[in-house]
């Protein structure tokens, strides 16, 4: 072939590429317009409803939001990225609803992003509004009032205070320990009773902490057992924390995993349960009626909060170990005190949810994205 030929090939080439790479991205375009949910904020609220917050895996940026409707039993998958055509990011952790904004915490991307959730009426559910950065590992965040939020932190040492009007972080509680063997202390939950917030310190620790939420000051630390993972609050005052113990060969040692009652009021610990040998519980759960206390331990487990100790037989059973399901996440809706658990199987493969009624019988299964872990509960 001369080199004339040669040329006439190669730009016919080239422009047949362009062609096809134009093709592909008008076909992109057009698969995420198609793929719009176009829900609107007041036919969801309309109805009862759980978002599951599946993390995805750490560094894939795969983390997802699924919607369930739990009237008609039906669920819609990856509705961020399906109403904005952008990828969630790295590994959802929570989410908290304040003045019709979503706020969903994403631990490994450092940020929250903000979606609508009724705050502007033009605009669809999951429709993306802003994000929160500066963070370094977020975990949870709780609205203390109109001016303030909390929010906890793996690596921060510290909790940082947002202002949820403009998005943006203006100051720091610091709680760092300063103590050059372990990374302390990082926070988890928050909690909030009266004028105090109690947040709980997981990995390599052993503290709850209390912090006065008018003066942003830390005035208190708790001892408790190893790695308290969650923590709930009853009706009668009582902050409910369970402990797995850490694991065997942690630099921070290990102890016996339990769950364990305090005194909000006085910060006292009224009561310890200790769990069996074997055990990892995980997923400190309520109900509506701040009465009920579920947790995971290989299965999942109720009790109510005026138990003299733990039950001796588990609520909803994950199986044998070989044909068994992998709990994962736990949630109970506040209102009809149904409850959902979720299995990560492989923890590579999407996820499933079980959901339960009061009485632990079953009412639906439904898949949902990979590693679902959160469940956020909405409408009436």
């Amino acid at each position: 072939m001369d080199k004339k030929s040669l040329s006439k090939h190669l730009l016919a080439g080239i422009f047949l590429t362009g062609i096809f790479m134009l093709q592909s991205c008008m076909h992109d375009e057009t698969w995420v317009e198609q793929l719009k949910p176009n829900l609107r904020v007041e036919d969801i609220l309309a109805g009862r409803g759980v978002l599951v917050l599946n993390e995805g895996n750490f560094m894939y940026g795969n983390s997802s939001l699924s919607y369930y409707n739990s009237r008609e039993n039906e669920v819609l998958n990856d509705v961020f990225y399906r109403q904005n055509g952008i990828p969630l990011g790295d590994v959802a952790q929570s989410a908290s609803l304040f003045d019709g904004e979503l706020f969903i915490v994403l631990n490994n991307s450092g940020k929250i992003a903000v979606v609508n959730f009724g705050k502007y009426p033009a605009l669809k559910a999951f429709e993306f509004i802003h994000k929160i950065s500066g963070l370094q590992s977020p975990r949870y965040i709780s609205f203390i009032d109109s001016t303030k939020a909390y929010v906890s932190d793996l690596y921060a040492r510290g909790i940082s205070i947002i202002d949820p009007a403009t998005y943006s972080v203006y100051d720091k509680i610091s709680l760092a320990n300063n103590t050059p063997d372990f990374y302390q202390h990082p926070t988890e939950q928050i909690i909030q009773f009266e004028n105090e917030v109690f947040t709980n310190c997981y990995s390599f620790d052993d503290k709850i902490l209390v912090i006065n939420s008018l003066t942003d000051k830390l005035i208190d630390s708790i001892t408790v057992l190893q790695q308290p993972n969650s923590m709930v609050l009853d009706r009668f005052g009582k902050l409910w924390v369970i402990c797995d113990g850490g694991f065997q060969g942690s630099a921070f040692g290990n102890s016996e995993a339990g769950l364990i009652r305090i005194d909000a009021g006085t910060h006292t610990v009224e009561k310890i349960f200790i769990l069996p040998s074997d055990s990892w519980p995980s997923k400190l759960c309520i109900n509506g009626g701040a009465d009920t206390l579920y947790f995971i331990n290989g299965d999942v487990w109720r009790m109510p909060v005026t138990a003299k100790e733990l039950p001796d037989q588990s609520f909803i059973s994950a199986g044998s170990e070989k044909g068994g399901k992998l709990f994962y996440g736990l949630g109970v809706d506040p209102v009809s005190s149904e409850v959902y658990v979720s299995d990560a199987i492989d923890h590579t493969q999407n996820g499933v949810v079980y959901r339960f009624r009061p009485d632990g019988s079953s009412v639906d299964t439904f898949r949902v994205g990979i590693i679902p872990g959160f469940f956020f509960f909405f409408g009436e």
